[in-house]
């Protein structure tokens, strides 16, 4: 589906824990999450660490829509 939606020319960023999958089945835009269980946070932090961790992946896929690529791409997450 994220293919088909970006030929139709949506960009797609795919948030994901297992990055070589993901660029295994051609997504474009890829950003790390943190686990399995817990893609987008971690029960381990406070709420604060936890908010601000789930702000930076949000910041980090924000920013790959914006991105211009001519391949795949993994945009790490900062902090």
């Amino acid at each position: 589906m994220v293919k088909e939606l970006e030929r139709a020319g949506l960009p797609v960023v795919h948030i994901c824990t297992v990055t070589p999958i993901s660029l295994t089945v051609g997504a474009n835009r890829i950003v790390p999450a943190v686990a399995i269980p817990h893609p987008l946070g971690n029960p381990s932090l406070t709420m604060g660490e936890e908010k601000a961790l789930r702000r930076r992946i949000l910041m980090t896929a924000l920013k790959a829509l914006s991105t211009d690529i001519t391949e795949q791409t993994v945009f790490e997450v900062e902090g």
